[in-house]
């Protein structure tokens, strides 16, 4: 890989992992557009590493909150919103965890990964995401969040495992349809990626672990710091301007992604 093609896809992993217009949408243009080899495993695994990073540091007071919470409610058996939210979060993480197993185990999971696939799915959660801005009350805060509205957000979030759905698109969207405000949903699905990419990143290094292939270190590096730069600025930017300019411009984008994906497909095709 030369550094244009480093700089490129992290910057594409590190915006698009919390924007709610898919990283495996964009993922793909390079390919098709630039005829680029994959990136391989080890460059995934350094990207996810520096997005996982950038969340944490983002969300290290809310996080050191959530777990002094969760322990107290186990220990003590202290009851706070910190306690519920953490476990609300526990639960939704496991749908994803368990579909994304048995995906994997099916060797699904590559299968899904082609270029109709993505654009179909672009467009359809695109159009899903627009009649939650629409017709979501958004007036529930994170503070209602329960375990069974957590659970039907974490049902969401496994379809994410069809590449081009955005894991968090379909999060805020199913948020937004439960009732919740933006920002309320915006941080909760960022909050919940955390566990999915430290998941997704553990699977990849043990599959690089049992890949006999040379790692360029260098390349990981700056692979990592890249998408960690941004997508820490990503999330500041989304959470300072959702309220503020809604989510139709991630809609509109997101149809023109899908057409021009399926443009690129035909013709490649035909």
């Amino acid at each position: 890989m030369d550094f244009l093609q480093i700089i490129i896809l992290a910057l594409i992993q590190g915006i698009t992992e919390f924007l709610p217009i898919s990283s495996s949408g964009h993922l793909v243009l390079p390919a098709q557009l630039l005829d680029w080899q994959d990136q391989g495993n080890a460059f995934d695994v350094a990207v996810h590493v520096g997005t996982l990073l950038a969340v944490c540091i983002y969300f290290w007071n809310d996080i050191k909150a959530l777990w002094l919470g969760w322990t107290a409610s186990l220990i003590k058996k202290q009851p706070s919103h910190e306690a519920t939210l953490s476990w609300c979060i526990i639960w939704a993480t496991l749908p994803a965890l368990l579909f994304g197993g048995v995906l994997s185990l099916l060797g699904w999971d590559e299968k899904l990964r082609s270029t109709l696939v993505i654009a179909t799915t672009t467009i359809v959660f695109g159009l899903l995401l627009w009649q939650s801005e629409l017709k979501g009350k958004k007036t529930r805060e994170l503070t209602e969040m329960t375990i069974y509205l957590a659970l039907l957000i974490g049902f969401a979030q496994a379809l994410a495992l069809i590449p081009g759905t955005s894991r968090s698109g379909i999060t805020i969207t199913i948020a937004l349809f439960l009732g919740f405000n933006r920002s309320a949903a915006a941080r909760f699905s960022f909050l919940l990626s955390i566990p999915v990419i430290l998941a997704a990143g553990t699977l990849k290094i043990l599959q690089l672990v049992t890949a006999a292939e040379p790692v360029a270190w260098d390349v990981l590096i700056y692979g990592a710091v890249i998408a960690g730069v941004s997508a820490f600025l990503c999330i500041h930017w989304f959470l300072g301007f959702i309220n503020r300019i809604g989510l139709l411009p991630f809609v509109i984008y997101r149809l023109l992604l899908g057409v021009v994906l399926f443009c690129l497909y035909f013709a490649i095709e035909f």
